[in-house]
């Protein structure tokens, strides 16, 4: 028998640490360093540590492979480190020794080459012969194109920077890939977001938060700013002022001078200004991506598209060219920001490097660790909790979300990407009014601008979504669009309903989730509500992973219950059951109603 090939495709230069396994053109396992070292994103962004390793995700690949490093036959590493130093002498806004500076941009290119060195020191073995260094952004188009359901499709990249370009456009077809077109740095759709983030008082990786707080806005009162410092260009191209923008360092003069609104440092600060800002952030991000969309499907004349990079993530953009009638399917991959691109550089050294056939489709986002039931009972039992063996979990815990609990829901395989898809979520009732506000006092606190999502029954999406009949778009379920919530069930569910009345729906497929599809299935019998509110099992922290960040985060938070496993845990004792009666009786009254790289 043939021996089998295996290539391990790593990220690490920036952020989003994350390591794949493929074995003969088969995913394996794929996992963020996040989950494990509990930091979120592996580590910021910085010049001095592009040359951190995500060592246990390795090292989970390698176990779910049963093989050693060493024994590995192609190692993919996204990035081009060459290309990095391009940046040298194109900026004139940047601090010394930082981003763009001709000291900062050397140590980073002199830290990242120490890789193969420190790989080679794990294997106890010279494997440097194995080891391939992939640009950022043909990783991140082979993420998307290469696990896809296209033989042929049109391919858009697009984030801050990868090496020096921020936006990439091509077309696959069956194992190969091409480009089209290039947009530069600072012509960044990615930047943009990270800049006025940090001007709205948020941080340059709050993007999402940006994206919640734009259906609050005005996108017409500041849009004729936005296009000064935006412009469209024929053939695909777009340019940004980076004069008023100045991507690499943290003055943001013109920009106040541009708004006329000063920069707040806070979120507690937001107000209307701030609303109107991200709207018409949103629409000049609409206006890019339907342009770029536009020319590519020109120039492939395809009906499908393929989305990467992490302005990919941005939903309210994804709606947009769904509704485009541009393409008749889209396909975003769950992980599209940088712990995607350990999958494509893996996958392009399969299919396009070595002429692989595609035999893999990412139909679903479970790929990261699971535990078993003697390690589940073996954490309860060391955390001194109590806890039962349920008789019938889906119907146990369907119940207690009807009553208005929040539960945290522990089951099989890490999701792989920023989204809990159900493996690892938080759950709570979509009908209360007072479930958004209760779930961010007790467990999220989030701004309360900030919408949570519903996951939906596959077969029951239709009747409370606008969504055409004819979409059969993978990522639907991945929670990567959004949805207009249609006009017979506004106010029916309004704890997953957006200012806007859209949702971030997540479909849920019983074949590729089938015991979280019956506990929705259970929900529904007992409420006549196919969905339930879904958000992130944590709290200000990344993802849960293992039974102990499970059991911490329910511990630590005033969560009701904890569905882990076949075993449910509640809480008996402390203020918690005060506020759990009280969550009880609010539900029967409304029950009637039904980084600057």
């Amino acid at each position: 028998m043939r021996k089998p090939l295996y290539i391990l495709g790593l990220n690490f230069a920036y952020h989003e640490l994350s390591a794949c396994l493929v074995k003969d053109g088969k995913l394996l396992a794929a996992v963020e360093e996040e989950r494990f070292s509990r930091i979120k994103r592996g580590k910021k962004s910085l010049v001095g540590n592009p040359d951190t390793l995500p060592l246990k995700s390795i090292e989970y690949c390698l176990k779910v492979g049963g093989i050693t490093l060493n024994k590995i036959d192609y190692i993919g590493l996204s990035f081009l480190p060459e290309d990095r130093l391009k940046n040298i002498g194109t900026d004139k806004y940047f601090n010394k020794g930082d981003w763009g500076s001709e000291e900062g941009e050397k140590l980073f290119y002199k830290k990242i080459k120490r890789i193969p060195m420190m790989l080679n020191k794990i294997a106890g073995q010279d494997i440097s012969k194995k080891i391939h260094w992939i640009p950022h952004h043909i990783c991140h188009a082979s993420s998307a194109f290469f696990v896809s359901p296209f033989k042929k499709s049109a391919i858009i990249s697009i984030d801050g920077i990868g090496e020096f370009s921020s936006t990439w456009m091509g077309i696959g077809q069956d194992n190969k890939i091409r480009v089209i077109k290039e947009v530069n740095y600072p012509n960044s759709v990615g930047f943009l977001w990270e800049k006025i983030s940090k001007y709205l008082g948020f941080t340059e990786y709050d993007s999402s938060k940006v994206m919640g707080l734009a259906a609050y806005g005005n996108p017409d009162r500041f849009y004729k700013q936005f296009q000064t410092l935006v412009s469209l260009l024929p053939n695909g191209e777009f340019l940004i002022n980076n004069s008023a923008m100045r991507f690499r360092i943290d003055d943001f003069s013109q920009l106040e001078s541009l708004f006329g609104v000063r920069k707040i440092n806070t979120p507690n600060e937001i107000g209307k200004d701030q609303e109107d800002i991200s709207a018409g952030l949103q629409k000049i991000t609409n206006d890019v991506i339907l342009h770029l969309a536009e020319f590519i499907q020109q120039k492939t004349i395809s009906g499908n598209l393929c989305l990467a990079g992490g302005v990919a993530l941005n939903c309210v953009s994804n709606q947009m060219l769904m509704n485009s009638s541009l393409f008749r399917n889209i396909y975003v991959q769950p992980a599209a920001n940088d712990a995607g691109t350990a999958l494509g550089a893996a996958y392009y050294i399969w299919n396009q490097m070595l002429g692989g056939k595609r035999s893999f489709v990412m139909e679903h986002a479970y790929w990261g660790p699971e535990y078993t039931d003697k390690e589940i009972r073996e954490a309860l039992d060391r955390a001194g909790l109590k806890y039962e063996k349920a008789k019938n979990l889906v119907h146990d815990v369907a119940a207690r979300l009807a009553e208005g609990n929040i539960i945290g829901w522990f089951q099989g395989r890490s999701e792989w990407g920023p989204r809990a898809l159900g493996n690892r979520s938080l759950l709570a009732d979509p009908r209360s009014q007072r479930m958004k506000n209760l779930l961010n006092i007790r467990i999220k606190k989030r701004e309360p601008f900030r919408p949570f999502a519903p996951s939906v029954l596959r077969e029951q999406v239709q009747n409370w979504f606008s969504i055409s009949p004819d979409c059969r778009s993978i990522s639907t379920e991945f929670m990567e669009i959004n949805f207009d919530v249609s006009k017979d069930k506004h106010g029916k569910i309004p704890a997953v309903t957006h200012k806007d009345n859209t949702s971030r729906a997540q479909v849920v497929n019983k074949n590729t989730n089938p015991l979280y599809h019956k506990l929705i299935t259970s929900f529904l019998k007992q409420t006549g509500v196919p969905l339930v509110l879904n958000t992130s099992f944590n709290d200000n922290e990344p993802i849960v992973c293992s039974p102990e960040d499970a059991i911490k985060t329910f511990m630590r938070t005033k969560m009701d219950h904890l569905a882990i496993g076949e075993y449910l845990v509640g809480k008996e004792k402390g203020p918690y059951s005060r506020l759990r009666k009280h969550t009880k009786k609010q539900h029967m009254s409304i029950g009637h109603h039904q980084s600057s790289r």
